[in-house]
């Protein structure tokens, strides 16, 4: 699993096919398309064209609670939220699941889910409905209750996220990091995708020589 998920995000400067070709542009190979409250039809034409985009990079394609879309436009997986209604895609396809507590994470892992998407990490303006904040403690206690019942699933590390975050959020055990608003906002979001994807393989290469 990539140590780097970047999610759309429509903002006045960039459109959700501009975000997920800069978070290309910059090293990320791993992309997730949210479009919250867009149907099928407004969905359809743009994730057929990240999945060009990701298709020439090499990268993963996953796309957000639409489960009927992935074989449609052969996206290699689908992340479902707490709530959302499961159905069987197979084995083929990455599925994610987002959690909040120790207790979400189980139940995934009961469920068979691939990797978790926890948080949020912090305050963040680019999800509805926002779960209680964990923080550095909310994740460090988490996967210190997974391993206790050796549950061993990807966690990543999702919510306000900032570039500075990055080596103390790594260091709380996650597997990796997903970031949308800390790169859009950047002058240069490629370069700024650049940047993240040096200093988390830093943080991992300090975490495997230790």
């Amino acid at each position: 699993m990539k140590s780097l998920q970047f999610i759309t995000h429509y903002t006045e400067r960039y459109s959700y096919l501009d975000s997920a070709r800069m978070a290309l542009e910059g090293g990320c190979r791993w992309i997730q398309l949210r479009m919250k409250d867009a149907g099928k039809e407004e969905i359809l034409p743009i994730a057929t064209e990240i999945r060009k985009l990701c298709n020439d990079c090499g990268a993963i394609f996953i796309i957000d609670d639409h489960v009927e879309l992935v074989r449609e436009i052969r996206a290699d997986g689908v992340h479902l939220g707490k709530n959302d209604m499961r159905r069987i895609l197979g084995d083929e396809y990455i599925i994610g699941g987002t959690a909040n507590t120790y207790e979400d994470v189980k139940k995934h892992w009961l469920d068979g889910v691939n990797y978790i998407g926890c948080g949020p990490f912090r305050y963040t303006t680019t999800k509805q409905k926002l779960s209680p904040i964990l923080g550095l403690e909310g994740y460090k206690e988490i996967i210190r209750q997974m391993r206790a019942e050796n549950i061993n699933l990807p966690i990543v590390a999702i919510g306000g996220i900032t570039f500075a975050d990055i080596p103390s959020v790594m260091q709380t055990g996650v597997t990796g990091i997903a970031l949308s608003g800390t790169v859009l906002r950047a002058d240069n979001p490629a370069e700024e995708m650049r940047k993240i994807l040096t200093a988390i393989n830093q943080t991992d290469n300090h975490r495997t020589n230790k």
